[in-house]
């Protein structure tokens, strides 16, 4: 009998001390939604993201293990590149006085599963009783690595309650996986050394990436260390171990620590599988890996980015919650990589990078931790390959950053096709790939924010220079002659409902600045680094393209607010059908509205999937007066359903500047449940990276009121009713700077031996190296 209650599945109170708001708990077992907790308890280093299967198999899991850049693709026109579904080594099957312990039998006494996001470790704490009506005490406990990036941990801990009990185990790695179906690995060597550790070798069928996979088990009772008798086997793609019955008396604990690694041919130090045994050989056991685990979460993280919200515990959980997420994700060893839509907690858009990086998850790192960001946006210039040839392929120019990224030299990665037609039934094509081009802009723009928070001279000259003119090449050759005038057409702007549209505001004012910031650069080195310029110039021809920059950029169309100030969204959208949306935004079912229309009738009528010109009133928000920004939003966001997770927050950010707090902070609220809510469905397919960077964003830049305008550092708070203070580290120009503010009052503390000019509640003021400012 499952354990059933009409308490909420997740509680966040659970922590008290200094655990008080690092917890988050489910509190009962539902084998139909698994998927949920897998994701939003995924555990992950940058390496490599463990989604948060159970030990015991259920029909309904989906099981994930995704090494960073170990892209492949399956054979077949159809299929596209993706990160593959790597060997389970987190199975274990536990047979108690001769039944399967399975919590889908029998009847569940007690039953937490908790991930300490301080700590990074997920523990499960169970009573279960038997069909027998046996009892037992078992608890699991596991995490992954931050100090040794190849290593996974887990800790089982049974103590029989009712009588004594043989505990039987069958564990070991089960290379079997797949993609939603797609077997991406080759079989491998499979073999036990010293009786001990298991070794599973595979390559991707088609990447040919070698992957190796160790685990090994050590047994204690009552703290007295064991060894039990274990017969090998060997399948296809799978090696596992059973372990004799063990006796275990009652009310004695038995303990079972499985320690695995993966090491693959794409680390930068990979040199042999025999090299990996010896490395893996060395690994120490679950406390001494957990102490150094626990102390790199704390040096690298949490002393790192040590933000605090008080007045709002739930609050407090969020964001902690996101800088663990956006820690996990973030492959910080490698710059061959990036960050995936969905992080490594599921297969959803298949571990491809987007958009969502530079414009959603970027700016934390650019803030918070510059090096990191350096390193992303490294990625995109080692991808200029990709982006050339996507630019070829289509006819342009220059550099045209492909919708979906993956390996660095290829280009689009983007499905052709999606969900059925509710309709027609036939599959939906997906034109983002072909027509989404914004993204090629929202680079330019990442690399342009980066330098002016960090001062980083060095990146612009080997890499961001060249990416803003590369993207500036692309957009003269994208643009159309029309008249007297050049306009962008047949595009998908950020509002992916509206395709094939001509002129979307955002995708033409990004071209805009991206244009205009080309211009500026290319005259800065003119004049301070004519070598550098010299170089580029041959590669890119820029001084054909300066000439056309001038030219098309001062002609290009950029739709300007009509009598009601509201900037047209395209050159149709504000002549389409309005109908009642009040329906499918008050559904808690993501896409409601394609139960009744198909996408080909969404696109006739004024409603928008996210922020289109609102993100643009963000980004470029020192364009637009705060007349436009709040006719736009009063014209927009009653059109607007949220159907992406990164819209909340972007809504959230303006409405704080148009000085609602009170819908500032309910949007807030709604972005920082989409994972960690009591929906439990909403993250089947992993957790939403784009809005885990938003909710940071919401906090810093929204409630924190930290900007950038111009290359000069903004600070003007307006903190939520229910906060009593917040505080949060920032980078600017080199410098760390601690900021506290209350209701009443802020504070300003320069940690560096510089002294640092920003505006604070439109007063330029001048902290001086390592002193404070207080407001009165």
């Amino acid at each position: 009998m499952l354990l059933k209650n009409d308490y909420p599945a997740l509680n966040y109170d659970k922590g008290t001390g200094e655990e008080k708001n690092w917890l988050v708990t489910e509190t009962r077992f539902d084998p139909e939604a698994l998927g949920k907790v897998e994701a939003v308890f995924s555990l992950g280093n940058g390496y490599m993201g463990l989604r948060s299967a159970t030990e015991e198999r259920y029909s309904n899991e989906v099981r994930g293990n995704f090494i960073a850049g170990t892209f492949n693709k399956f054979l077949g026109d159809k299929e596209v590149t993706e990160l593959p579904n790597a060997a389970d080594m987190l199975e274990m099957t536990f047979t108690l006085n001769g039944e399967t312990f399975q919590l889908t039998q029998g009847e569940i006494l007690f039953y937490e599963r908790t991930l300490n996001l301080k700590k990074a470790e997920l523990s499960r704490d169970i009573h279960w009783r038997s069909p027998a009506g046996e009892e037992y005490k078992i608890v699991f406990s596991r995490f992954v690595s931050l100090d040794n990036l190849h290593v996974i941990a887990q800790k089982v801990t049974i103590t029989p309650l009712t009588n004594d009990v043989t505990v039987k185990l069958n564990s070991g790695i089960n290379g079997q996986m797949t993609n939603t179906g797609t077997q991406h690995f080759q079989e491998g060597v499979l073999r036990l050394y010293d009786q001990k550790i298991m070794k599973l070798e595979a390559r991707t069928t088609e990447s040919a990436i070698d992957f190796v996979h160790f685990s090994r088990h050590a047994f204690a009772l009552e703290n007295e260390e064991f060894t039990p008798k274990n017969t090998i086997f060997m399948d296809r793609r799978k090696i596992f171990t059973t372990f004799e019955p063990e006796t275990v008396a009652k009310n004695q604990t038995m303990t079972i620590e499985k320690i695995s690694g993966v090491y693959t041919s794409r680390d930068k130090d990979w040199n042999s599988v025999e090299t990996a045994l010896e490395l893996f050989s060395k690994v120490g056991n679950y406390d001494t890996l957990f102490t150094a685990h626990q102390h790199a979460w704390q040096s690298k993280v949490w002393k790192q980015y040590p933000i605090q919200i008080e007045g709002a515990n739930f609050d407090q959980l969020a964001i902690r919650f996101a800088v663990y997420h956006l820690t996990g994700m973030t492959p910080a060893h490698d710059n061959r990589m990036n960050i995936g839509a969905k992080g490594f907690s599921g297969e959803g858009y298949k571990g491809h990078a987007f958009w969502d990086t530079e414009i959603f998850v970027l700016p934390f790192f650019t803030t918070s931790n510059p090096t990191i960001a350096r390193q992303l946006l490294e990625y995109r210039w080692l991808s200029l390959p990709g982006a050339v040839r996507k630019a070829v392929e289509n006819n342009y120019e220059g550099a045209m950053f492909p919708w979906e990224s993956a390996w660095l030299e290829d280009g689009e990665v983007t499905p052709v096709w999606g969900a059925a037609d509710i309709i027609t039934g036939e599959p939906t094509k997906i034109w983002s790939g072909f027509i989404e081009q914004h993204i090629t802009a929202d680079i330019a723009f990442a690399v342009w924010q980066y330098y002016q928070f960090t001062g980083d001279k060095d990146f612009m000259e080997k890499h961001g220079y060249e990416l803003i003119f590369a993207t500036a090449v692309f957009w003269q050759s994208r643009l159309e002659k029309k008249g007297d005038q050049y306009e962008i057409t047949g595009v998908v702007g950020p509002d992916e409902y509206k395709e094939h549209v001509d002129n979307n505001a955002f995708t033409n004012y990004m071209a805009h600045w991206n244009l205009e910031k080309a211009i500026h650069y290319y005259e800065l080195l003119q004049q301070e680094n004519p070598a550098l310029l010299a170089s580029l110039s041959a590669k890119w021809d820029l001084t054909r393209n300066y000439t056309e920059w001038q030219e098309k950029s001062a002609k290009l169309y950029l739709p300007q607010p009509n009598a009601e100030l509201v900037i047209p969204q395209d050159d149709t959208y504000l002549s389409k059908k309005i109908i009642d949306l009040a329906p499918y935004k008050a559904s808690a079912q993501v896409g409601a509205l394609f139960l009744d229309y198909n996408l080909d009738q969404v696109n006739d009528m004024q409603i928008t999937k996210q922020a289109d010109v609102m993100i643009l009133l963000y980004l470029l928000e020192n364009e637009f007066s705060p007349e436009v920004k709040q006719a736009n939003w009063d014209y927009y966001e009653p059109k607007t359903l949220h159907d992406s997770s990164l819209s909340r927050a972007t809504h959230s950010i303006l409405a704080s500047d148009l000085g609602d707090k009170e819908l500032a902070y309910s949007m807030f609220e709604k972005a920082s449940r989409i994972d960690l809510g009591q929906n439990m469905k909403s993250s089947d397919a992993g957790i939403h990276s784009a809005s885990i960077g938003g909710i940071w964003q919401v906090v810093v830049n929204g409630f924190g009121g930290v900007r950038m305008l111009d290359g000069k550092l903004f600070l003007h708070p307006h903190l939520p009713e229910k906060w009593t203070a917040l505080s949060f580290p920032i980078y600017w120009k080199g410098s760390r700077l601690l900021i506290h503010v209350t209701q009443t009052a802020t504070e300003i503390s320069n940690t560096s031996n510089q002294d640092v000019v920003l505006t604070l509640n439109g007063k330029e003021i001048s902290i001086l190296a390592n002193t404070t400012f207080t407001t009165n």
